[in-house]
């Protein structure tokens, strides 16, 4: 069991979970071009973005790794993944004051 405690700004807490609801937002709705479409290269595009950024805001947390495979699955990634591993990626962070 991870006891880890990390600190994690407050702005970059809200920044990278409204990253990630905007990136499942994107994904559900464009989801029939998403999908085999001629838009799904920006799909594969758009989830290595998403990862490299919340990596960049939270840091790197396990909870990423499945979000971004389930994205890669067609159909599976009408799920909020991104949103989810935010969310389990943050929960346990101690937040600093919003200067911080």
């Amino acid at each position: 069991m991870d006891t880890t405690v990390r600190t994690i700004s407050t702005r970059r807490i809200w920044l990278a979970r409204g990253i990630a609801m905007a990136a499942d937002a994107v994904q559900i709705g464009l989801a029939p071009l998403m999908g085999e479409g001629f838009v799904s290269p920006f799909n594969v595009v758009l989830d290595i973005l998403v990862a490299i950024v919340l990596t960049r805001l939270v840091g790197w947390h396990i909870a990423f790794l499945p979000g971004f495979i389930i994205e890669q699955i067609p159909l599976a990634n009408l799920a909020p993944t991104w949103t989810l591993a935010v969310f389990i990626a943050t929960r346990r962070a101690k937040e600093l004051a919003p200067n911080g």
